[in-house]
């Protein structure tokens, strides 16, 4: 089982960015997505979540209106879009698949966002 995170990188604020989670070693379509990050020193928080068909989208209030997740079950991969960053969202960003009991993470993938 393997969640792979790519996308990560150093920008400017205002720039964007696509994450990108690739899902191998079970079956992707019928789990949840979560992406998450953190920064040293504090909790996990959960980004953006996408039901497994898709249709239900939730959004930290920090990010909302900023990013986007989306899914591709034919190609079992999550995205993560992120637009007009800021510092603030300087962190290790972690895919999370979740069905019932069993769940998977990401490596993660850094973000830093400054000028």
């Amino acid at each position: 089982v393997q969640l792979v995170e790519s996308g990560g990188g150093l920008v400017q604020p205002g720039e964007s960015l696509r994450l990108s989670c690739v899902a191998s070693g079970f079956t992707f379509p019928i789990y949840a997505i979560n992406w998450h990050r953190q920064v040293p020193g504090k909790e996990r928080e959960l980004v953006a979540h996408i039901s497994s068909a898709g249709g239900t989208t939730t959004y930290a209030d920090s990010v909302k209106g900023r990013f986007t997740i989306s899914r591709d079950n034919a190609k079992n991969t999550a995205y993560l879009q992120m637009n007009s960053l800021k510092s603030e969202d300087t962190a290790v960003y972690y895919c999370y698949a979740r069905l019932n009991s069993l769940e998977y993470w990401g490596q993660g993938t850094q973000v830093t966002v400054s000028s």
